[in-house]
């Protein structure tokens, strides 16, 4: 059994939360996407990860019907990019200063709060995804100087970071890092150094794509035979084994898996309660690593 919480910003969460991504799929169904997250609450989530981008606004408005302070959900959000309805990708990059600011604003106001908890740079210099070009080429200490503006005026809260290298990660240090999002699981482990940094500076990681994700050519943990193998051997499904690996790998992983349903939900809340041992750990480490840098647009 792995330990049921990890720190996030100063508070003692339980290891799975929600990714509130997913949602959208219930745009036409809008009271579902309420339940759903009603439903996460009581299963135990007390942190959501979301932003102003998903579902162009619709993520947040549940977010903001569904839950109640009483609830003491954390919810993070993320900055550095902005919902382009019309784009071959249904989002531009939101990169510079005045950018960022808007984004933690519009935040803000689709959340009905007044100051969020943790917002997440999203940089774009690893993992799947578009890459800056432009005047979105944003040097990251200047992106640093206007979070921690907003940090000290109490807009934000703590400062996370996503889609950032080892050495942006060591730049950003001083300015209180609380969470790193990066493209992360079992069947790509590019990032096991900045993983452990994290560990070290008693920094959450939290891995999106944990299972692979729907860019072309990116690994999927569930496409491997020794996956299926344990699955079979525990009576779970091979996304659940894919994920209780990453609670095993190391104690500050936060698992934010998504889905629009609620069977799924309750299958991976359950994840927690799997056990690994060192047998079967060593044949899952011993799954080849693929990188999951894929850039597209």
């Amino acid at each position: 059994m792995t330990t049921a919480t990890a720190s996030l910003a100063g508070r003692t969460v339980f290891r799975i939360g929600y990714g509130a991504l997913q949602l959208e799929r219930l745009r036409d169904r809008r009271g579902e996407a309420v339940a759903l997250l009603r439903r996460a609450v009581e299963l135990g989530v007390d942190h959501v990860d979301t932003a102003e981008f998903y579902g162009f606004g619709f993520a947040n408005d549940v977010i903001r019907e569904a839950l109640r302070p009483e609830d003491g959900v954390l919810v993070v959000t993320k900055v550095g990019a902005a919902p382009d309805p019309a784009g071959r990708v249904p989002l531009r990059l939101a990169q510079r200063p005045e950018q960022l600011r808007a984004g933690v604003e519009d935040n803000l106001r689709s959340l009905g709060v007044d100051r969020l908890a943790v917002v997440n740079l999203r940089r774009l210099d690893t993992g799947p995804g578009l890459r800056p070009d432009g005047d979105q080429v944003v040097d990251l200490d200047d992106q640093l100087a206007v979070m921690t503006a907003l940090r000290d005026e109490g807009k934000i809260g703590a400062i996370g970071l996503s889609s950032v290298t080892l050495d942006g990660l060591r730049r950003a240090l001083p300015a209180g890092i609380v969470c790193v999002q990066n493209a992360y699981g079992l069947a790509s482990r590019d990032d096991e150094d900045m993983l452990r940094l994290c560990l070290a500076e008693n920094i959450a990681w939290v891995p999106f794509f944990p299972l692979g994700g729907a860019f072309p050519g990116l690994p999927k943990a569930t496409d491997e035979p020794v996956v299926h193998a344990v699955a079979e051997s525990l009576g779970v499904t091979p996304a659940q084994v894919g994920l209780a690996w990453l609670l095993h790998h190391a104690p500050n992983v936060l698992l934010i898996p998504g889905t629009a349903d609620a069977a799924h939900l309750e299958a991976n809340m359950a994840v927690g309660e799997i056990t690994l041992d060192a047998e079967t750990l060593a044949a899952l480490d011993a799954v080849e690593s693929r990188s999951s840098d894929v850039p597209i647009g």
